[in-house]
């Protein structure tokens, strides 16, 4: 199967890229390379902003994969409209001429941040979604908008990650569970703004399952799914942060504990995507902080702008 992946060269890219062609599928990737490119050398690369495409250049592709756009709330809020064009916009229009080149499969990187606030509820793809934030409202216009073109020719697939965390060739450290081991192992403490909130949990490596899922379903599968690892409070991500660096890395950390208002406050039930797409998470907090503590050695200094995407953000935004 051949297949495009715009965005392919950011931090979940980095990892599915290698695992698509793992599993025998052509795949080229179409990105900017903002944070530099990590892709094995015979990916080809056109480097490109997406909204500058045509059809022709998406001719001969089976399946488009979109996991680009502005990927967290810092850079939604540093810049509110290229949020809205690059999570709402671009992803409409490349679903659009994918669908006109004759494409027969669009997957789109959502997000569980578009559900807001639920109290304790657990949310499934039926449930109410309130974000007041510019990135979850974004990430929903472009998950409504690629739906909206699914037909019997076209199967478009939303996958709603919960907070990805885990090693990637292309690091970040502005992560839920990358940034507590960030600060585990650089100052021996997890600060925690409000143990009580929930979040879905996504190790990287789930995500890619979840994505090669999608790529190999039936033809005719399409639909909204929550996707995750887990769902955890925050206070209970630092507790299994804290005990696994203290496994893996013998590096003794204390939590800090703070009571900071958060308006955002999820978790979801992702019993539909292990029912339609046969997709089982086999990871949890403790194989992420194992994962990121095997690869250690290859980290550079931790204050690097390249591994926090709000910093490369503000400097191309500068430098343009």
């Amino acid at each position: 199967m051949k297949i495009l992946v715009a965005g392919g060269a950011g931090y979940v890219g980095s990892v599915l890229v290698p695992k698509l062609l793992e599993r025998g599928h052509k795949v080229n990737v179409v990105d900017l390379l903002w944070f530099g490119n990590y892709l094995p050398k015979n990916v080809k690369i056109l480097e490109k902003n997406i909204i500058d495409l045509h059809e022709k250049d998406l001719e001969g592709y089976d399946q488009v994969i979109f996991i680009a756009g502005l990927s967290n709330d810092p850079m939604a809020e540093y810049s509110p409209s290229r949020n809205f064009v690059e999570n709402g916009s671009v992803p409409a229009y490349l679903a659009y001429i994918a669908k006109r080149s004759g494409v027969k499969r669009f997957i789109y990187a959502s997000s569980c941040s578009i559900y807001g606030f639920t109290v304790n509820d657990s949310y499934d793809e039926t449930m109410p979604t309130v974000s007041n934030y510019p990135y979850g409202i974004s990430k929903l216009q472009g998950e409504f908008a690629s739906m909206q073109m699914r037909d019997e020719n076209f199967s478009v697939i939303s996958l709603r990650q919960g907070t990805i965390s885990g090693y990637s060739p292309r690091m970040r450290f502005d992560l839920i569970v990358n940034t507590m081991f960030r600060s585990a192992v650089s100052t021996g403490e997890i600060i925690v703004n409000n143990p009580a909130i929930w979040r879905p949990i996504l190790a990287i490596q789930d995500a890619v399952s979840g994505y090669v899922r999608a790529v190999e379903a039936n033809d005719n599968l399409s639909g909204i799914f929550n996707i995750a690892s887990g769902n955890f409070t925050v206070g209970e991500v630092a507790d299994y942060v804290k005990a696994a660096v203290k496994k893996y890395l013998d590096i003794n950390t204390k939590i800090t504990t703070n009571h900071i208002q958060d308006y955002r406050n999820y978790k979801v039930n992702i019993q539909k995507i292990m029912d339609l797409l046969s997709y089982k998470p086999i990871n949890n907090i403790e194989s992420i902080v194992k994962e990121l503590a095997d690869h250690l050695e290859s980290f550079k200094d931790f204050e690097d702008d390249s591994y926090y995407n709000i910093n490369t953000f503000k400097k191309i935004l500068s430098d343009n």
